[in-house]
C-alpha cells in the first residue's frame, strides 16, 4: 500500500533544533516520478551551512539531506527504467541526481544538465508546498520526474551509494573539468571535509606524484593520510594563509602545484589556491567562499598563465562514474573511515550539529532506526 504521509526531520528556523513531524506525500505520481523509502542519508557541509542560515535565501520549512539512497515503493507512469535502461520496479534500490528540466539552453544546446537553470535542488523545496519532501531526512521521499536515477549495485553499502549523490560526484566532476591528473604531478587539496577526502583519494588513484591536503581537524587529516596524502597541513597549526602558501612552495621546490582544488570554501581559499599554483597551473573552484572572500591576485593569474576553473556539483554521468569509482577502489581505500555510526531521525539534529562543528567527518542517518519510537 502506497504511503500517504512520512515522518521527517524538519528545519523551521535557522540554527534551531530540527522538529520531527508528519508530512504529506503526493497523492498522485506524475509520469516519470516515484516514491522511495530512504534507507540511508549521508550529511555534508552544505547541510550544515543550510541549517546555520549561511544560505538565507532558501525557504523554510524544509527537509534537509541531498545525499541519499532508497528503495522504490511506488512508481509513476514511464518510470520503469533507470538512466542506463535497466529495469526499475517496486523494491529496486536507487540513487538519483537533482531534477533537470531538459528544455533550457544548458540542457539542450550545451548538453550540460548540471547547469540547468531550473535544477531541482533540495533546498528549493519547501515542506509546506507540493511535493513537500524531496530531502533525505525523511522516512519516504519524492523522486521528481527530471531526476535521473541509477540502480545501485547489490554489493554496495548504502552509505557509499548515498555519498555518491553529492560528495563523490562533485569531486569527480571537478577533476574532469580540470582535465584529469597528469602522472607525477603535484595536487593540492584545500579542505579535509568529505569532498577533500574523496579528492585526496582520487588524486592518489589518478597517479599524482605528490598529494598535499590542507585542512582540519586532526581526525579528518588522519583519514586524508590513509587516503593517500603525502603531506597534510593543519590549518590550526598553520593559521596564516601566506605561511600555507610558503609551505606548498617549499614542498614543490619553488615550482608550485600543477592542480589546486578548493574543496574548502573559506574566504582565503581562492587567493591561496592561485598563489599555490605554479606556471600554467590550474585552480579549480568548488567551494563557496562567501561575501568576505579575499581578492584573487589576477596579476599572478596572468603572469603564470594560471587557469581558474569553476565546477558545480555533478550530473547523472558523474554519479554513474562515482558508483564505479567507489566499487573499483574499495580494496585500496577504507571508505567506511569517513562515515559515522547511523542514527535515526531523532538523532538527525545532533548529526547536523556534528557536521557544523566538524566533530563528524560524514554523519549518517537511517530514518528507519527510531520510527516505531517516534510514531508511538
Amino acid at each position: 500500500m502506497r504511503p500517504k504521509t512520512t515522518m521527517a526531520a524538519v528545519l523551521r528556523e535557522f540554527g534551531a533544533p530540527l522538529e520531527i513531524e508528519e508530512l504529506p506525500l503526493p497523492a498522485d505520481l506524475p509520469p516519470g516520478s516515484a516514491l522511495v523509502r530512504v534507507t540511508r542519508t549521508t550529511l555534508c557541509g552544505t547541510d550544515a551551512h543550510l541549517w546555520q542560515g549561511v544560505m538565507p535565501f532558501v525557504g523554510l520549512p524544509m527537509v534537509l539531506g541531498h545525499e541519499m539512497v532508497g528503495e522504490v515503493v511506488a512508481l509513476g507512469p514511464y518510470a520503469e527504467q533507470d538512466a542506463l535502461g535497466r529495469p526499475v520496479v517496486v523494491g529496486t534500490k536507487l540513487v538519483w541526481s537533482e531534477s533537470v528540466c531538459g528544455r533550457c539552453h544548458p540542457c539542450t544546446v550545451l548538453r550540460v544538465p548540471v547547469l540547468c537553470v531550473n535544477r531541482g535542488y533540495g533546498f528549493r523545496q519547501r515542506a509546506d508546498k507540493w511535493p513537500f519532501v524531496i530531502g533525505g531526512l525523511s522516512q519516504y521521499t519524492y523522486l521528481p520526474p527530471g531526476a535521473h536515477r541509477l540502480v545501485v549495485p547489490e554489493e554496495m553499502p548504502d552509505t557509499w551509494a548515498a555519498s555518491a549523490g553529492c560528495a563523490v560526484k562533485t569531486v569527480l566532476r571537478a577533476f574532469a573539468n580540470a582535465g584529469g591528473v597528469r602522472p607525477e604531478s603535484t595536487v593540492v587539496i584545500q579542505g579535509a571535509g568529505p569532498l577533500g577526502l574523496v579528492g585526496t583519494a582520487f588524486a592518489r588513484a589518478s597517479g599524482a606524484g605528490q598529494v598535499i591536503t590542507i585542512g582540519g581537524p586532526d581526525n579528518r587529516l588522519a583519514v586524508a593520510a590513509k587516503f593517500g596524502a603525502d603531506v597534510t597541513i593543519a590549518v590550526e597549526e598553520v593559521p596564516d594563509p601566506d605561511e600555507r602558501v610558503a609551505r606548498v612552495e617549499e614542498l614543490t621546490e619553488a615550482r608550485g602545484a600543477d592542480l589546486v582544488f578548493d574543496f574548502a570554501g573559506s574566504p582565503s581559499a581562492n587567493r591561496e589556491g592561485v598563489l599555490m599554483c605554479g606556471h600554467r597551473g590550474k585552480h579549480v573552484v568548488v567551494g563557496l567562499a562567501g561575501p568576505r572572500a579575499l581578492p584573487v591576485p589576477m596579476d599572478v593569474v596572468m603572469m603564470r598563465e594560471i587557469q581558474v576553473i569553476g565546477s558545480l556539483n555533478g550530473d547523472v554521468s558523474d554519479l554513474d562514474r562515482s558508483l564505479r569509482f567507489l566499487n573499483s577502489f574499495a580494496h585500496r581505500f577504507d571508505w567506511d573511515a569517513m562515515f559515522g555510526e547511523p542514527v535515526g531521525l531523532a538523532g538527525a539534529d545532533q548529526a547536523i550539529k556534528d557536521m557544523a562543528s566538524m566533530a563528524a567527518v560524514k554523519a549518517v542517518v537511517n530514518p528507519a532506526l527510531d520510527l516505531e519510537e517516534i510514531s508511538a
